[in-house]
């Protein structure tokens, strides 16, 4: 069984586990960050917001792919993080946050521009 994480997460020494349990906890704000994107889509379709229909669904989609973005790349900063803790390394630049704030952005300009129509 402690050869799984091994393979995983790559040679070095077990971090202090406070610094471990944080980036756990890091890593289910970035999950619940993705589920609340892709609950602000499910908001969108189903109480239906007087949008047009491609617009709504436009909007939705782009939300659900943010989302979606936003938790597969937790699991990856995770990981990324984890491993550098392990190696003693410097911890890796989270990609998360410009990708996050140019899908929220570009959401925002997209909802922006069809409602002023």
């Amino acid at each position: 069984m402690a050869e799984t994480p091994r393979r995983v997460l790559g040679p070095g020494t077990e971090p202090d586990p406070r610094f471990t349990l944080a980036n756990e906890r890091t890593f289910l704000a970035w999950i619940r960050t993705g589920l609340a994107l892709i609950a602000g889509a499910v908001a969108i379709e189903g109480f239906s917001i007087n949008l047009d229909e491609t617009v709504r669904g436009i909007l939705a989609i782009l939300l659900i792919l943010v989302g979606a973005t936003v938790a597969i790349g937790a699991g990856v900063r995770w990981l990324r993080v984890e491993q550098a803790m392990r190696q003693g390394r410097p911890l890796p630049f989270p990609t998360l946050i410009p990708f996050l704030i140019i899908g929220t952005v570009v959401a925002t300009i997209v909802l922006l521009v069809l409602i002023v129509k």
